[in-house]
Parts: C-alpha cells; sequence; structure tokens
C-alpha cells in the first residue's frame, strides 16, 4: 500500500496491518514496532476519542519514531507534538510525517522529559514511555541514552507534577500506563480494556483532590499488569 492508500484507510477506521504501514519505518525500527510503537487500531480509537472529546492539541511523551502522532493524525483532525530524546528517532519521525503529508499538522521537539520544557496541549499521550528503563541491556533499542532505576522514578515525579500543574480541562490518555498513578484530580471518560493492553482517557476536572485512585482506576491498573505480564512489558 501507498502512503496515500494508508491515509485513506486511516481516515476510514480501517487500518492495514501494522506491517504495511511499519514499511515505512527504518528497518532496525520494524522489526520492534510491535514491542514499542502503538498498534494502528489504538491510533484510531485514540484519535476517535481526542476527536470527540474536542481536544486539538496533543503531546505524545517518548514519541519514537513518529508512529503514533501520525498514524492519529491520519485518523482523527488534532494537530501532535511528539517529545523524543534519541536523535536518530527524532529524524525517522520527521521523515515519516513528510511521507504521509502530516507535517503541517504533526512536529517533533529534540529533548529529555524534564530537561527541555514539555510542550503545552490540551492532552498528553503516554504509551509506558519509560518501561525500557527497567529493561535488560539487550532489549535496550540502543546505548544512545542513559537508562536505569533512578531516570524511571524521576520520569514518573516528573509525569505526576505536569499532571498536577496542568490546568482543568486538561485530558490524559494512556495506553499501558506509565508506571505511575494518575491523579484523583482527573476523571476517567472512555477506557477501552479489550485492546492488548489499557487504553484509558482521563480529563481533569479540579485542581486540589487527595492521590487516591478511583476504584475503577484500580481494577484496569490490574488488568494493565495481567497484560504486562503477558507481554514481558514492565508497568
Amino acid at each position: 500500500m501507498s502512503p496515500e492508500q494508508i491515509a485513506e484507510a486511516m481516515r476510514n477506521a480501517d487500518p492495514p496491518l501494522d506491517s504495511i504501514f511499519d514499511r515505512w519505518l527504518p528497518q532496525d525500527l520494524r522489526s520492534v514496532s510491535w514491542q514499542h510503537w502503538t498498534p494502528l487500531h489504538v491510533a484510531v480509537r485514540a484519535a476517535a476519542w481526542l476527536d470527540a472529546a474536542r481536544v486539538k492539541t496533543v503531546v505524545d511523551i517518548g514519541a519514537g519514531p513518529g508512529k503514533f502522532c501520525v498514524a492519529a493524525a491520519l485518523a482523527g483532525d488534532c494537530e501532535f507534538t511528539g517529545l523524543e530524546h534519541r536523535p536518530r528517532l527524532l529524524t525517522a519521525a520527521r521523515q515519516l510525517a513528510q511521507r504521509f503529508a502530516v507535517e503541517d499538522r504533526v512536529r517533533f521537539v529534540q529533548g529529555a522529559l524534564g530537561e527541555v520544557p514539555t510542550p503545552l496541549a490540551d492532552a498528553y499521550y503516554l504509551y509506558n514511555p519509560f518501561g525500557e528503563n527497567l529493561f535488560g541491556s539487550r532489549e535496550h533499542l540502543d546505548e544512545e541514552v542513559d537508562l536505569g532505576r533512578e531516570r524511571y522514578e524521576r520520569d514518573i515525579a516528573t509525569i505526576d507534577t505536569l499532571l498536577r500543574q496542568a490546568p482543568v480541562g486538561t485530558y490524559v490518555l494512556t495506553y499501558n500506563g506509565f508506571g505511575g498513578k494518575v491523579p484523583a484530580s482527573y476523571r476517567e471518560v472512555q477506557i477501552d480494556c479489550q485492546l492488548p493492553n489499557v487504553l484509558r482517557l482521563c480529563r481533569k476536572v479540579h485542581r486540589n483532590a487527595t492521590d487516591r485512585p478511583s476504584e475503577r482506576q484500580g481494577i484496569c491498573d490490574v488488568t494493565t499488569r495481567v497484560a504486562n505480564a503477558i507481554s514481558g512489558d514492565p508497568e
């Protein structure tokens, strides 16, 4: 399929096989797509939710080669910004946006979370972006960046602060979680526990709240842990 044919299928909410889309990624990134990059049918579902919520701008934390940003832009109307710390993935992401002619609504920023300003947006997307810190060295994408437990905990704390300081009305969209808890000031508005991992959309509804997660969130976190165990991914 050509990029134009893939784009049409995404607009019609009828995504092709991921392997077809992944052909437009560098060879070494195709082989790890199943583990690290968002599946197309998940991106389609996410785009529909974001459009229904009238979200205009989305930041993908840990955008990788841009698969989610590009796929969701093809399937919906939002503008996407991907934050990525690996230069070679940033290059691949920008090339992917150009190939699918969505560079007017998709851009990428190089930098590590907490070391560069996180772009402001109506919504933030997190696909377990810090899990690689807990992998063994053989499962790392490369050794271009520092990884480890200390960074894992620091990044989760940074996201917690970001979400707590975000204005009322901000959305957070997670797939397979992010290792922490969405603050109790957010209310769950959409959830799908039938995907390979749990997809959840929450909206911030007030400024001050306790840190205790809702009962339903706790139930789905159990589902996420089960999915992680099956897939071999950390939380």
